[in-house]
């Protein structure tokens, strides 16, 4: 028997931090959607006890450092599963780009071996499982639009977005999440998003309002870092964006477009000098499951 996930990314339409935490961790409030790129994921039984995984792409790890391995092996030894499992990774979303793309694989392994194994895990006890794989997990298991708070594994779901296309465009770089986090400040953020705000400009469909609030606090440390990130940036506003904002750490830059036509033409003025350009849709209603 095998099974196929769609593991989609996500974006974060605000990402506010409010304090860090006595555990090291920072205070999160962010809002979270889905975009139509997606890795595809193929888990099959073996006929031996081990995980195995392979993907066409020669960049990640194939080993307990996968988080897709991780959710397998937690899956695994929590509910004594004495069965194997081959896992199949067809990457599609950049890898280190702050679109979760690791913690969406690893939320598919979860939602795809409750089905391979018939263990009957409900959405929420696989969100919790997902916790203590990543602060991204929990999202990814579930999909569609939410805020985000405390590390970012406590949820409330919210209605999807007004239906837009979405460029994303990931420079040649890596960020490390860890490292953009060390050195925010954040008693010294100069302006928090107003995530209230965009919010309800969501469940009213307000499109205008949505571009004009889009924010994230984690951006003042990577632009900073990374030129190059400002550079994508000013090039999406300079070709017509109606909102362009950082996905969670970065370096990938979003821009939001209501028109096909205007997507395609930032496209175009992108590709010239970054290699992953992307011109995807908004997931929405009942497609924003992943």
């Amino acid at each position: 028997m095998r099974v196929m996930e769609k593991a989609s990314a996500k974006i974060n339409l605000t990402l506010d931090v409010l304090h860090k935490r006595p555990d090291g961790y920072h205070e999160v409030e962010m809002i979270m959607t889905m975009v139509d790129l997606a890795d595809r994921i193929e888990m099959k039984e073996l006929d031996r006890d081990a995980i195995i995984i392979s993907s066409q792409a020669g960049y990640i790890p194939l080993d307990e450092k996968n988080l897709a391995f991780q959710a397998a092996r937690l899956i695994k030894d929590r509910y004594d599963v004495k069965q194997g499992v081959y896992i199949h990774l067809d990457k599609k979303i950049p890898v280190a780009a702050g679109l979760a793309g690791g913690s969406s694989d690893a939320a598919a392994t979860l939602r795809g071996l409750n089905r391979l194994w018939r263990l009957g895990i409900t959405d929420g006890e696989l969100r919790t499982l997902g916790a203590e794989l990543g602060s991204d997990v929990p999202f990814c298991v579930t999909g569609g639009t939410a805020i985000a708070r405390g590390r970012g594994e406590k949820l409330e779901f919210i209605d999807s977005p007004p239906q837009c296309w979405v460029v994303l465009a990931k420079p040649p770089i890596n960020v490390s999440t860890a490292d953009v986090y060390g050195k925010l400040n954040a008693s010294r953020i100069a302006k928090h998003p107003d995530t209230a705000a965009v919010a309800e400009a969501i469940r009213s469909k307000d499109y205008h309002s949505l571009c004009d609030g889009l924010g994230n606090v984690l951006e003042e440390v990577t632009l900073s870092l990374y030129p190059e990130v400002r550079q994508l940036k000013n090039c999406m506003e300079r070709l017509g964006a109606d909102g362009v904002l950082m996905s969670g750490s970065g370096p990938t830059v979003f821009a939001l477009c209501s028109k096909e036509k205007k997507a395609q033409r930032i496209y175009n003025g992108l590709r010239g000098f970054c290699k992953e350009v992307y011109a995807v849709r908004m997931l929405t209603g009942e497609h924003a499951a992943p």
